[in-house]
């Protein structure tokens, strides 16, 4: 299935080797409701299975909101159990993120707030338009981040940050979200798009794909073991390019000065 209608909660295209994954509710500053929810987990899914697909950017539609987070007006007519399934779904779908077995950048194109932070810190790399504002505002609303906020941002920024940024609510700005570590890269934002592209397509078109799934995976469950496991993660990882046909194809290209042509296998 391929998501690709206009009025679709979410669009997915391809350019090459390079998906787009697009939250498309600008006019809800493309916050997350159910149907969106469904509509993100079919797209990874779809993400997950596609050989052609070797790097993913996530983004919203418009100029004003990368994701608002969760949509407050459906969430105030949610039973307890309700929201309670939602928070089940959307952290299986940001985890589902997280675990692509290709690297997937977030081009944070304008607000990004609550869940729309926590989809990004589910992404590989973060771009951030300088207009961009981020932050994990719920306990303003009198709950937690629910979709991993309270774990991975510790991870990025260290726990002090994270705890002052949870507690307070602040939100940050794109040139203080560089300073801290949240995002990776601030660029004005008519080419956001574009860098957050010119890096995917660095990734394609210059490395070998099991390699960097293989590298995703050792730095993903490496950060949540002790050194000397981690190192085991990574030997273990580094075993499975041994074999491969990307790896004596980098080795002839390297031989005969030319570009390697890797297939993936």
């Amino acid at each position: 299935m391929t998501i690709s209608t206009s009025s679709a909660p979410v669009l997915l295209s391809r350019e090459g080797a390079v998906a787009l994954l697009t939250l498309n509710r600008p006019e809800r500053m493309n916050a997350v409701d159910r149907a969106t929810l469904r509509a993100l987990r079919a797209a990874v899914e779809e993400l997950w299975d596609d050989a052609g697909v070797r790097a993913v950017i996530l983004t919203g539609a418009g100029e004003k909101a990368f994701c608002a987070g969760a949509d407050l007006k459906e969430r105030a007519g949610m039973t307890p159990g309700e929201v309670r399934r939602f928070l089940k779904d959307i952290r299986e779908v940001t985890s589902q993120l997280e675990n692509l077995p290709k690297p997937v950048l977030a081009a944070v194109n304008g607000l990004a707030l609550g869940g729309g932070t926590e989809l990004a810190l589910s992404c590989d790399i973060r771009l951030a338009a300088e207009g961009a504002l981020m932050g994990l505002t719920e306990t303003t609303l009198a709950i937690i981040p629910g979709a991993g906020g309270t774990q991975r941002l510790p991870r990025l920024v260290g726990k002090g940050r994270a705890k002052e940024l949870i507690f307070t609510g602040r939100r940050v700005d794109a040139p203080e979200a560089r300073a801290i570590g949240l995002v990776e890269f601030v660029v004005p934002a008519e080419r956001l798009l574009e860098e957050a592209r010119a890096l995917a397509t660095r990734i394609v078109e210059n490395t070998g794909p099991v390699a960097i799934t293989q590298a995703k995976f050792a730095i993903n469950r490496g950060l949540e073991v002790d050194l000397e496991s981690g190192l085991v993660l990574e030997a273990k990882a580094y075993e499975v390019t041994i074999p491969t046909w990307d790896r004596q194809e980098a080795l002839r290209a390297f031989g005969e000065k030319r570009k390697p042509q890797f297939r993936g296998e």
